[in-house]
């Protein structure tokens, strides 16, 4: 499990898989994203732009993000 530290408010999915190093550039996650490989809070969600914030997780290919 990945425990991610959001400094603001919240933090974009794409910003968020691409800050995780779980994709190279932006572009790959919003792929990611568009294909329904990203699980927020238990659910896929095709949200590119989802406002992630804490306490939330997010599952993609195998990991675990919490976010803290």
């Amino acid at each position: 499990m990945i425990e991610f530290k959001v400094t603001g408010d919240y933090i974009p999915m794409i910003q968020l898989l691409k800050a995780a190093n779980l994709v190279q550039t932006g572009g790959e996650a919003q792929i990611a994203v568009t294909e329904g490989e990203v699980m927020y809070n238990g659910q896929v969600d095709f949200r590119k732009r989802l406002k992630v914030k804490k306490g939330d997780k997010v599952e993609f290919r195998g990991e675990t993000i919490s976010v803290i």
